[in-house]
């Protein structure tokens, strides 16, 4: 439940921050670039906190094939976006103003980190349950959009920004039903392996 909470948490932070962009495209200034670097810091650090306290309860949970076999055990997912996160939640409030300028490609890369993420995460559950084309297709384009931010970099920023504040909340909301798809079928998957 921590890891679908913690994958929420990020989820919000993602489209609080696309909201932001949305609402504010020309004028990415001070305060904006602060408050995006605090949500990217409490939202790594949340996600960071989640993935060692799975970690340490990872040995409690015994899973069985049908023979009555143990499975090796569980372990949680290294959370790459929440270090990532992290860091550039520090950068961003610690020099908000150097980020200002390059904060589209700072933030492509998140959308790139978080497709992977997302890639990652549906490929494990792969291993245990149908995953339906759809939720192929939500990464993708999150993955080509932050790759298609950094690589035609854009002379004003204003364009850039809305549309990586689209594809924030975007990202969001496709984060959000991720986590509860994939929370309900490793759930069904541990009760019909006990």
């Amino acid at each position: 439940m921590k890891v679908l909470q913690s994958s929420v948490f990020r989820a919000l932070c993602a489209i609080v921050t696309g909201i932001l962009l949305v609402n504010n495209p020309d004028s990415t200034v001070r305060g904006i670039t602060i408050a995006i670097g605090a949500m990217f810091l409490v939202s790594g650090a949340i996600s960071c906190a989640t993935y060692f306290s799975a970690l340490n309860h990872a040995k409690d949970v015994e899973v069985y094939d049908d023979k009555g076999r143990l499975l090796s055990p569980v372990k949680p997912i290294f959370p790459i976006v929440g270090i990532g996160c992290v860091l550039l939640g520090v950068i961003l409030m610690v020099m908000p103003s150097v980020f200002v300028t390059s904060l589209m490609y700072v933030l492509g890369a998140v959308l790139v980190l978080g497709a992977i993420n997302q890639f990652v995460n549906l490929v494990t559950v792969k291993k245990i349950a149908r995953i339906p084309f759809w939720f192929w297709v939500c990464p993708s384009l999150i993955l080509l959009t932050g790759l298609w931010v950094i690589i035609k970099p854009m002379e004003t920023a204003s364009l850039p920004m809305l549309i990586l504040g689209w594809c924030l909340m975007f990202y969001g909301v496709t984060e959000c039903v991720n986590a509860f798809k994939i929370h309900r079928e490793k759930k069904k998957y541990l009760m019909d392996h006990q």
